[in-house]
């Protein structure tokens, strides 16, 4: 009997890029807060003081031709650390807010073909919660399992839909952004002028305040004397970056110069808040460096070997003198 693995496609949970106009859809099933018609409110948005309790309802409609049974749960959303998208923790992970406040009516719904089925809500919001924005998502887990390989582990897959919870619990909001650990990094041919070289430029962008911020990241590097060699504004920057979170990313610069000293800076700016950080960086062609080697090599060697003598003089005149 071959042994079954089972995976959450994930992708069904990477809502990326800003909340969209519509209901979150895979196509199959949808999943968005109740109203008269779908699509009228996409996503919940709410906002509370702590100790608060907030009751709200979720649609779940089937799409396809037969029943499907899902499971029903809140979880935290997260910036995904390969590029920032917006997703959710998997309900076995550990909730800290949403995941751990929103409650639904039934944990477990059967939608006949092309119907829906309407569950109430309730978020309750605890008397110690920090201020500011708490972003998750209502996720609807199809608990049928699709075959994806053969062999003799299978591997199933497991879809999931989640339609986005922007809760912000009132009181301070503390925006601030920064700009951490910039390198940079050369490829270049082995002689100058032969090939085009190339720079990736790697930084971490960082929300350490307590509210949602949509950062604009500007580049520029300076050779010497302050020449502009590079000004850019960036654009694969995440759309929405979540409180207390951060991410890691790279910048290629194609033609950067094969022989420059300079500095490269990375300005982060959002609502009200601005960061800023900055790398030296030092590009010389191998066969520039190693001729540099050579030649610093020889002029030690020149250098060292009149002090040889000289030590060796000193020695034996010492020797004469002695008693």
């Amino acid at each position: 009997m071959r042994k079954l693995s089972v995976l959450l496609l994930a992708g069904a949970l990477l809502l990326t890029g800003a909340p969209a106009a519509h209901a979150a859809d895979n196509g199959n099933w949808s999943v968005y807060p109740a109203t008269t018609r779908a699509g009228q409110r996409p996503y919940f948005f709410l906002s509370a003081d702590p100790g608060a309790t907030l009751t709200d309802k979720v649609t779940v409609t089937n799409r396809t031709d037969r029943p499907r049974t899902f499971r029903l749960y809140a979880a935290d959303a997260y910036n995904t650390a390969r590029d920032g998208g917006f997703a959710v923790r998997d309900r076995d992970e550990r909730q800290r807010s949403i995941g751990a406040w929103a409650r639904t009516g039934r944990d477990r719904i059967t939608v006949r073909a092309h119907g829906s089925v309407t569950v109430p809500v309730t978020i309750t919001v605890p008397e110690d919660a920090e201020p500011g924005d708490h972003p998750g998502a209502l996720v609807a887990l199809d608990e049928h399992v699709d075959p994806a390989g053969g062999g003799a582990v299978a591997v199933g897959i497991r879809q999931a839909v989640g339609a986005r919870i922007h809760l912000r619990v009132n009181g301070p909001t503390m925006p601030a952004l920064s700009v951490e650990d910039v390198r940079i990094e050369h490829s270049q041919p082995l002689v100058p002028g032969t090939g085009r070289s190339r720079a990736v430029i790697s930084y971490t962008l960082r929300n350490r305040g307590n509210v949602t911020l949509a950062p604009k990241v500007a580049l520029r590097a300076e050779g010497l004397f302050g020449r502009t060699l590079l000004a850019r504004d960036l654009t694969k920057v995440p759309s929405e970056l979540l409180p207390r979170q951060e991410v890691r990313l790279t910048e290629r610069w194609d033609g950067a110069p094969q022989l420059e000293w300079g500095e490269v800076r990375l300005t982060a700016s959002a609502r009200d808040t601005r960061g800023s950080a900055a790398a030296g960086y030092l590009a010389v062609p191998w066969a520039v460096a190693g001729a540099l080697l050579v030649a610093v090599g020889a002029g030690a060697a020149l250098w060292l070997r009149p002090a040889r003598r000289r030590r060796a003089r000193t020695a034996r005149e010492e020797a004469r003198q002695a008693p």
